[in-house]
């Protein structure tokens, strides 16, 4: 072997060198290799779970929104629904308002008809009985003047009552 070169060394030393790999990758490269695929596989779960969890809560957010919205919506409905009962019962009222006042002024003009319908009969009962005691007086005055005396007695009448 010319250079000192022994062909069984170097492959003892190519198998020492085998083995050493061999072992150090069963050793030392699997086990944390493993590990490192654990890890990024655990925080690639936990980056997955946060995403999830955010999705969720933007889930949420726009349920939430949506039923916010629902309810302004529900609240300006009713809130309307409410004016306009209001305004309907403010017209229900004025309509029983003014019913009752022309139901007032029709009995203020029948009474004031029926004031004046009994003044008039009653003035024309007592023109009668003025009527009638002229007429009694006259009769028991011969020989004068009817109208002056009907003057007379009207006139003495009218102060009498006066009084």
């Amino acid at each position: 072997m010319p250079l000192n070169i022994n062909l069984q060394q170097i492959l003892l030393h190519w198998m020492n060198l085998a083995i050493l790999t061999g072992g150090l990758y069963f050793l030392l490269y699997k086990p944390v290799k493993d590990f490192m695929d654990k890890r990024a596989a655990h925080y690639q779960e936990l980056e997955d779970q946060a995403a999830d969890k955010l999705a969720q809560a933007e889930q949420l957010k726009a349920d939430c929104q949506a039923k916010l919205d629902a309810a302004d919506e529900e609240i300006h409905q009713e809130r309307l629904q409410a004016q306009q009962a209001a305004a309907q019962a403010a017209q229900e009222q004025l309509a029983q308002a003014e019913e009752q006042a022309q139901r007032i002024v029709a009995k203020a003009q029948a009474e004031a008809e029926q004031s004046k319908e009994r003044a008039l009969r009653e003035s024309q009962r007592e023109m009668r009985e003025l009527a009638a005691r002229a007429a009694k007086k006259l009769a028991a005055k011969p020989g004068a003047d009817f109208f002056d005396q009907f003057l007379d007695l009207t006139e003495g009448g009218r102060t009498h009552e006066g009084r």
